[in-house]
């Protein structure tokens, strides 16, 4: 029996980025073979990107504007006024290649137990290609150690809607991981397609960025807000974070013995030269 071509809803929340979105909503626009919305939303941007995304409006479907509320504020915003049955959400600075659209909902369309379609990311930057980092998926056991998926992912809106969208109050970064969590906390996978649909732009500043640098608290909170979770899986998480300790205190060891290394080398050097001299 053939399936109707789902509606797939791309939410794209934009703060002060005048340089990528048009790059970005380009890429919402070219995904082939798929039946599609484009929302974007400018949550409390600057003049210069608000001038952009006027020239973008005849593009899209919508555009939502609000006051700066963080991303996941703005991407909720997005999805309560979409009409697609799926949902994928992208960021402004970063695209996918065209077919990721198509072969993701094919995925969620053929399976009910998964929940998240992810792919692997090429990550980049001015200089060109950097790697491709491949996230490996799978059940809530995978998610509870880290992020299993990019945050930049498909799945289906009545998911969003029965665990109540993301979570408002993380507005520094982390909140695709928690909100994952929560998807995958009933149950189903993250499926991952093994190829680079998504480009990643690393910049020297970013919200990951400033994100890794309070990542203690931010892990803090995950663990805090879903701790019967945790403690269901007490065994696995404790020896994920002994492993954890394990290989960071042998990386430590491994770097004091090669500055020791060097140091020493500073000054035996000399020593040894004034030694073959006076042989000489």
């Amino acid at each position: 029996m053939k399936q109707s071509t789902p509606l797939i809803s791309i939410i794209i929340p934009c703060y002060n980025d005048p340089y990528y979105i048009l790059e970005s909503v380009q890429s919402a626009i070219g995904q082939t073979s798929v039946n599609k919305e484009i929302i974007l939303v400018d949550d409390g941007s600057n003049i210069d990107t608000k001038k952009v995304l006027a020239k973008i409006k005849s593009k899209i479907d919508l555009l939502i504007t609000q006051e700066n509320k963080g991303l996941s504020a703005a991407r909720n915003a997005g999805i309560k006024q979409s009409k697609g049955d799926f949902i994928l959400v992208l960021d402004s600075d970063d695209f996918f290649e065209p077919e990721f659209c198509s072969k993701a909902a094919a995925v969620l369309q053929n399976s009910e137990d998964i929940k998240i379609v992810t792919c692997y990311a090429r990550r980049f930057n001015d200089g060109g290609i950097i790697d491709i980092f491949k996230p490996v998926g799978g059940t809530i056991e995978n998610f509870l150690l880290y992020n299993a998926a990019i945050g930049n992912a498909l799945y289906r809106k009545k998911d969003w809607e029965k665990i109540k969208g993301y979570d408002e109050k993380m507005v520094n970064g982390y909140e695709d991981w928690e909100f994952y969590i929560r998807l995958l906390a009933g149950g189903g996978e993250a499926y991952v397609i093994n190829e680079p649909l998504f480009n990643y732009r690393q910049k020297k500043e970013s919200m990951r960025i400033d994100a890794n640098k309070i990542k203690y608290k931010l892990q803090r909170y995950i663990y805090f807000k879903h701790s019967s979770l945790y403690k269901n899986h007490y065994t696995l998480f404790i020896n994920y974070l002994l492993k954890k300790i394990e290989i960071e205190e042998k990386e430590k060891i491994k770097n004091t013995k090669r500055l020791e290394f060097k140091i020493g080398a500073k000054f035996l050097n000399p020593i040894r030269k004034i030694k073959k001299l006076l042989k000489g």
